[in-house]
């Protein structure tokens, strides 16, 4: 998604990214990756349980997931396993498909 900045911007798109890492471990991967979007911190790994990213608060890492929210908050897709080489063509699809 990195690499395709301009076209989810042209789309109406913000991408967000959530971590079990602290400010300053997301600041520190945003600049050496090029990570144009905001990286937020869940240490308390609560959003992660929430989300279905961890299935529960001791969990180490979270699991590599993505949703797509509509303006008025609602989830609108949901992809459980994302493969990072293949998940932004099949959204980008999924909402042309929605329209």
């Amino acid at each position: 998604m990195r690499d395709q900045e301009t076209e989810l911007r042209t789309r109406g798109v913000e991408v967000l990214g959530i971590s079990f890492d602290t400010v300053e471990e997301n600041r520190a991967f945003a600049e050496k990756f090029g990570f144009p979007y905001r990286l937020l911190c869940d240490t308390e790994r609560r959003v992660g349980v929430a989300y279905g990213a961890a299935d529960d608060a001791t969990a180490g890492y979270a699991k590599r997931i993505s949703y797509v929210i509509g303006e008025d908050g609602n989830i609108l897709l949901a992809y459980p396993k994302v493969k990072p080489d293949e998940h932004l063509e099949k959204v980008l699809a999924d909402l042309d498909a929605l329209g």
